[in-house]
């Protein structure tokens, strides 16, 4: 019952704060509480107090008023080592399902430096911090990481930013909850498969002069789906135009990575199939295109493409 009704508190908590793309942080959205030594410190004091009163020490008074006030004076340092930051968070790279993905935040910070400060995703009492120093009067780079368990799109989630300096009797904390989306690709096939045989496509190259070896090249114009090793570019810095070779004998093939083709009991296991496809083709500098239920993407190479084709991936069915 107690954890049914903490998940429905952090439910209903979490749902209150909204994607923002910045967050500066003022009274109106900092928390504080004294932490257990802060507790422990207060009981100490009460104790003091009393024996002081019961003895009447003087001595006694003096140093419980300045543990007092001293615990005061701490609390507003704790408060003020969050007051005015503001929180902007770069756009996530892609990750692959089950791997951390690395989450920066830059931290513009317009007063004195901040000590302490504690950033980590909002998981309740599990919550892992990473804690950094904050320069002053400038910006500083601090990385969270976050779990991609599952493929898909997911919202980024809420980011607590804490602290508890200096003498760790308060806990000064925000929830910030960073506007943006990660990206997390299905998780390869391990070992992958061996590639899938490319095909022939009709069209056949331009014969040129013969080489030296005896046999001979062929020039064409560049066609979408040519890798960069079959760039002349010899030809291309003379003309300036993109000019492909191949061999008299050979014709143009493509590489189709196809839903069919990856047999697999279950869609996930095929999705996971057809990313460790993505990479071995992408490691061989192969041009290669993906056919999905309901989607097609033509055969292309370079890291724009490698994405394109694994967030197809990581979106399909979702």
């Amino acid at each position: 019952m107690i954890a049914w009704l903490r998940r429905r508190w952090d439910a209903w908590w979490q749902a209150r704060h909204r994607p923002a793309e910045q967050w500066v942080m003022s009274q109106r959205n900092i928390y504080i509480v004294p932490t257990r030594a802060g507790f422990a410190f207060c009981i100490t004091l009460v104790i003091l107090l009393i024996a002081s009163i019961n003895y009447q020490l003087n001595l006694g008074y003096a140093l419980t008023f300045l543990l007092a006030g001293s615990a005061l004076a701490s609390m507003h340092m704790t408060h003020n080592s969050l007051r005015g930051l503001t929180l902007r968070a770069r756009t996530p790279a892609p990750a692959f399902a089950g791997e951390r993905a690395s989450l920066e935040l830059v931290v513009t910070n317009p007063g004195t430096a901040r000590h302490g400060l504690g950033f980590g995703v909002q998981a309740g009492s599990a919550t892992t911090l990473a804690f950094a120093e904050i320069a002053a009067a400038g910006q500083s780079s601090v990385t969270v990481g976050l779990l991609a368990d599952r493929r898909g799109l997911h919202p980024l989630p809420l980011l607590r930013i804490e602290t508890r300096f200096p003498f760790g009797l308060f806990r000064a904390w925000s929830l910030w909850r960073p506007a943006g989306q990660l990206c997390v690709y299905p998780k390869p096939e391990h070992p992958p498969a061996a590639l899938p045989a490319a095909g022939a496509v009709a069209g056949g190259p331009v014969q040129s002069k013969a080489a030296a070896g005896g046999e001979f090249d062929s020039l064409r114009p560049w066609r979408r789906g040519d890798s960069l090793r079959q760039v002349a570019w010899k030809k291309v810095a003379r003309s300036g135009e993109l000019i492909s070779r191949e061999g008299r004998e050979s014709a143009r093939r493509e590489l189709w990575l196809d839903w069919l083709q990856a047999r697999q009991p279950d869609n996930e296991s095929r999705l996971s199939r057809l990313a460790a496809w993505v990479l071995l083709a992408d490691r061989q500098g192969l041009a290669y295109g993906l056919r999905l239920p309901a989607r097609e993407l033509p055969p292309a190479d370079g890291p724009t493409h490698r994405h394109a084709v694994l967030s197809a991936l990581a979106t399909w069915g979702t």
